[in-house]
């Protein structure tokens, strides 16, 4: 959970829908899908459920839509135009990605490992030794073979000393790996090639996460790798825009501003997709518009009660409403001496009438968040962690923390009054957090200071420490533990800012510690228990996606994990005549 996977919380809401839209569910635990409702139901606690629902009158279809045949439009924010894995730092490039390259093991609607390009895999007894079984007759979108030497070479890269994207490979503590990035060797030891289909990967550790992270997408060796040399990747820049991929659709062509065009791929795996085409529009412009007129088949909307109706009244627009595995939160800079003190972060915490705050912004398409986990994920639960606005006992804790109610209502500690800054984005949300948090605080004797800006100024001032409060949001988390790993004292977060201590430590190591799920969610929860005594964060909400379907479309089944990524390969175009 590093700087590069976040996102600002007000941003969250166009981030979303697009990545839900785009990228790589339901909860296992979570209501059964609706698909003949004409109206998205409320459950006891007036959360929309997730559901699906059918278009009304799918013949209203726009004519623009109709007429463009066997093509399918997805509405994308303008990428970056690094369409190479593992060395993007947006993601939006990674969601170009996505139609291209398949991992080797993906991720189902429930967040649990299913294959890919591996049709199985095996973990060795001691839980250290990976071994992935590709699928036969695997080929390249241009033809050439995939094979298990591929695999090597794209773990070989990530373990190069000059590879400098985002995905810490090291962290499943491959054999001899370190000794290849650190110079000490030219090859890596822990990798083991067995024949074409069959590769063997040992680690030093058991690690849950090791299963995916090494089982993740493939580049082609001979032409990602073919001026390869240990120590010097710049040459990978020059093949950032002309993708060489295994998925669905291959890549075409790439006009800023405009468009990321693909073409179905008949070399894909699981069969050449029934849809011509696969474009990404990226031209600036109002998604809803663009959805109505047809210019889009498929976009995500920010998840209302005001939107669902208009998706509802246009007649041809198949709904799918369910719940994101990213969470919102609100962060401390621990660095500021009045956040050393849990009572202090306690307080905020229960000073805070977050209920009211996401209830009217989000019209029960959001809760609170009690654990940083959604509903979405196998390691949630509700009995743990409070939503509670208690102002009385903000006002206990703060005492308790040696602030007194000053002769203007304002506390004060050491001379010192209790003033904070707190820094967001305009809009969204914040139009409603504001006025309500600026009340709360200044109840219980907090002189509540607002500073808004852009996005790129609000990450430069956070990571400068500038403020004590900050507004962001995870991005979909495709494992709990990517939604705690920064709260680790060595993971010298620059958002969670000074956290960490070594009980907390422990904790987050166990919840990794085995790959046993019913073993990782008991750690899971016991971290959770630790983490509401010592708070590294105000946790704000977990929201509902909410995507429209052109009728004449069938096939995307988005989800909390993958967005829609994993059902591109099922598209096919209807009549809505009929």
């Amino acid at each position: 959970m590093k700087l590069l996977k976040f996102t600002s919380f007000l941003s969250m809401i166009l981030l979303s829908v697009v990545l839900a839209a785009c990228a790589a569910d339901t909860s296992s635990n979570g209501s059964e899908k609706d698909k003949g409702s004409g109206t998205g139901s409320k459950s006891e606690s007036d959360t929309v459920e997730d559901t699906q629902i059918k278009a009304e009158n799918p013949s209203t279809s726009p004519k623009l839509a109709i007429d463009r045949g066997n093509t399918v439009v997805v509405g994308l924010q303008e990428p970056g135009g690094v369409f190479t894995p593992f060395f993007n730092t947006s993601g939006y490039d990674g969601n170009v990605q996505s139609v291209m390259f398949p991992p080797l093991v993906d991720i189902n609607e429930a967040g649990e490992p299913v294959p890919g390009l591996a049709e199985k895999w095996d973990v060795s007894d001691d839980g250290l030794t990976y071994t992935y079984h590709l699928r036969d007759g695997l080929l390249f979108d241009d033809g050439t073979p995939l094979t298990a030497d591929d695999v090597e070479f794209t773990l070989t890269l990530l373990h190069d000393p000059s590879y400098p994207g985002g995905t810490d490979i090291t962290e499943a503590k491959v054999v001899g790996g370190l000794d290849y990035k650190n110079g000490n060797a030219e090859s890596i030891s822990g990798i083991n090639v067995i024949d074409e289909k069959t590769i063997e990967i040992t680690t030093e550790q058991v690690n849950a996460r090791s299963l995916r992270l090494l089982g993740g997408v493939v580049l082609k060796k001979d032409y990602y790798g073919k001026d390869y040399k240990k120590g010097n990747l710049d040459y990978i820049n020059a093949l950032h825009l002309k993708p060489v991929g295994a998925g669905p659709f291959r890549f075409v062509d790439y006009l800023p501003g405009q468009e990321i065009r693909y073409e179905a791929n008949e070399y894909y795996f699981g069969g050449k997709p029934e849809v011509d085409q696969f474009i990404y529009k990226t031209t600036e412009g109002d998604s809803i518009q663009f959805f109505q007129t047809g210019e889009l088949d498929y976009s995500g909307f920010t998840a209302s009660q005001d939107n669902f109706e208009f998706l509802q009244g246009l007649g041809f627009a198949n709904i799918n409403i369910y719940t994101s595995s990213a969470y919102s939160y609100i962060s401390f800079n621990h660095e500021k001496e009045i956040f050393k003190d849990p009572k202090v972060r306690q307080a905020f915490i229960y000073g805070l009438d977050r209920k009211t705050i996401v209830d009217t912004f989000y019209q029960g398409y959001g809760e609170v968040a009690n654990i940083p986990v959604s509903p979405a994920s196998w390691a949630y639960t509700n009995e743990i962690g409070s939503t509670d606005y208690d102002p009385e006992k903000a006002k206990q804790l703060l005492e308790e923390a040696g602030w007194t109610e000053g002769s203007d209502g304002i506390r004060e500690k050491d001379g010192k009054k209790l003033v904070v800054y707190y820094f967001t984005r305009a809009g969204g949300i914040s139009d409603t957090l504001i006025p309500i948090a600026k009340e709360n605080y200044k109840e219980i004797g907090i002189d509540f200071q607002v500073e808004q800006m852009d996005f790129n100024a609000l990450l430069a001032r956070v990571e400068n420490g500038d403020h004590d409060l900050a507004s962001f949001s995870t991005p979909m988390l495709t494992d709990p533990y990517n939604g705690i790993d920064s709260f680790q004292t060595k993971a010298n977060d620059s958002i969670i800012k000074g956290f960490g201590n070594e009980k907390i430590d422990e904790l987050i190591n166990a919840t990794i510690a085995t790959n046993d799920q019913n073993e990782r969610v008991t750690a899971f929860h016991e971290l959770y228990k630790a983490l509401d005594e010592d708070p590294p964060l105000i946790l704000l909400s977990y929201t509902k996606v909410l995507s429209g379907t052109n009728a004449r479309v069938e096939g995307f089944e988005p989800n909390g994990y993958r967005g829609i990524s994993s059902s591109l390969k099922n598209l096919k175009i209807v009549d809505v005549n009929e």
